[in-house]
């Protein structure tokens, strides 16, 4: 056996071979050459049947000066002796791999079971929120002044005057909706010269025109309208999208079984999460995509800042629109330069497979990736480009590819849709990851304009961060009859 194994099992070998190994003295070495003789012969002998070991090496050694062996037993007994040992060695590491093995499987899967719960939890609608919209349809339907119209006639032509300060907000999230709304109010400068334009989708337009016409937001005005009051938004004119909403496979990949198949043994934690993030069904939402059709929907309007509904607004907005976007058309934070390496160190290969040969060809894995959440669009320069053409091609190339180009969300089309027409605005603008990043840096968090709860953990949700969530529920108003009629989420 190796030298190594007297390292392994001291108690089978206890110290090296030598000639005082009998307890006599012989210079001549002939007893050493007469031992490892011995030894070679043994070797290459079976073991014989019955060979009675001792319990101990140093049993073998005490039985051997009592001349209770000759040299061939010893041997014999020595080397079955190492032998078992070895096997007791090999064993034991065998058993310790295959626990070590078991405890490793069963931590992964530990944390993909949490992970799996609180995507669920993300993409439910919690019960209080639930409560909160049906109510409010219920009141739009038995309520004539929660019908009233908004806003009131005389303001109609506000809506397309470009002297005001024009905000979109795409959600079906009244309570969100009404968080951004009194968010930008509290914080302009110039709240008489606001204007909201809040988009939602058929089902929950009753419940958001009733908020907004029950409680007005002073000084602003608010629009509400739902998809389907829209005239341009037909099928002819978004026929990707249509095909990617009644797509069978499509659908069941947002919808269906998102554990089946997958394999949780190759799959880390942090991979699976990603996963999950993409699969969420808002992706298929033609609320999410709606952005990219803003120059057709507000066609009088040269300027507007999009909101995301899990954002909320700090600073005044209004030197957005002095901005000088050089011609560009997208004004955006970029994600890939910034404090914070874990939220900002986004690259285009972050977004997209870089081994599809279509993707290869035309983006550059290490270009800077730019956030949605807080942009402001020059609707000018939109006009005369074809970026909407080009968000639709690439959408149906990612569906006859079986969505192998990218997986997560709106984002990665606009990344190609919106390439050499972004132009980049200061970081300070719109800080990122409040919905992921448990550290986020509080000091951070008050000197921003607009903080993003972008990820799973939003703030209406019970699995939001307690330390951020105080951010966004200062905007809510507790005091309504709706809100605590529905015992809506308070920090």
């Amino acid at each position: 056996m190796s030298s190594h194994l007297v390292l392994l099992c001291p108690d089978c070998f206890g110290r090296r071979f030598g000639p005082r190994f009998l307890g006599r003295v012989d210079d001549s070495g002939k007893l050493v050459r007469d031992f490892y003789k011995i030894f070679n012969q043994v070797i290459t002998e079976e073991i014989p049947d019955g060979l009675k070991l001792p319990d101990s090496f140093s049993q073998l050694v005490a039985e051997l000066k009592n001349n209770q062996y000759d040299a061939k037993t010893f041997a014999f007994s020595l080397r079955a002796m190492v032998l078992s040992c070895y096997i007791k060695i090999v064993t034991l590491n065998l058993l310790y791999s295959s626990l070590m093995e078991k405890l490793e499987r069963e931590i992964r899967e530990s944390k993909v079971s949490e992970l799996m719960n609180r995507h669920f939890a993300a993409s439910s609608i919690p019960k209080g929120i639930h409560c909160f919209s049906l109510r409010l349809t219920d009141e739009y339907s038995s309520n004539a002044y929660a019908r009233r119209q908004l806003p009131s006639p005389e303001l109609l032509p506000v809506l397309s005057n470009n002297s005001y300060h024009h905000f979109v907000l795409s959600t079906d999230n009244i309570l969100a909706a009404s968080v951004v709304v009194t968010s930008v109010v509290r914080s302009s400068l110039e709240p008489e010269k606001v204007v909201f334009h809040v988009i939602t989708d058929k089902k929950t337009y009753a419940g958001m025109h009733s908020w907004f016409a029950l409680n007005p937001v002073a000084s602003i005005i608010v629009e509400v309208k739902g998809i389907h009051q829209f005239d341009w938004l037909t099928r002819e004119n978004v026929p990707v999208l249509e095909a990617i909403e009644s797509h069978h496979d499509f659908r069941n990949y947002y919808h269906g079984n998102h554990i089946a198949g997958a394999n949780l043994s190759n799959t880390t934690p942090r991979s699976f999460a990603s996963k999950m993030q993409a699969r969420s069904p808002k992706y298929i939402s033609l609320l999410n995509h709606l952005r990219i059709y803003l120059p057709e929907l507000f066609p009088d309007l040269d300027k507007v800042v999009f909101l995301d509904d899990d954002v909320v607004i700090q600073r005044d907005l209004s030197p957005l629109w002095e901005i000088d976007l050089q011609g560009k058309v997208n004004g955006a934070v970029e994600t890939c330069k910034g404090e914070d390496e874990w939220v900002m160190s986004k690259y285009f290969k972050n977004y997209f497979n870089f081994s599809h040969p279509l993707i290869a060809k035309h983006l550059d894995p290490d270009e800077c990736a730019w956030a949605y959440g807080m942009n402001i669009f020059d609707l000018r320069a939109w006009r005369k480009t074809n970026i909407r053409e080009t968000y639709h091609f690439w959408l149906k190339e990612n569906l006859k590819s079986n969505w192998t180009m990218w997986k997560l969300g709106t984002l990665p089309p606009a990344l190609i849709a919106f390439k050499g027409r972004v132009h980049p605005i200061d970081p300070s603008w719109h800080m990122l990851g409040l919905g992921y990043q448990r550290k986020t840096n509080i000091e951070n968090v008050k000197r921003a304009a607009v903080i993003h709860y972008n990820g799973q953990s939003k703030p209406w949700l019970e699995i939001g961060f307690d330390h951020l969530r105080p951010f966004w529920t200062k905007y809510v108003n507790y005091s309504n009859d709706f809100v605590r009629n529905c015992h809506i989420l308070e920090s």
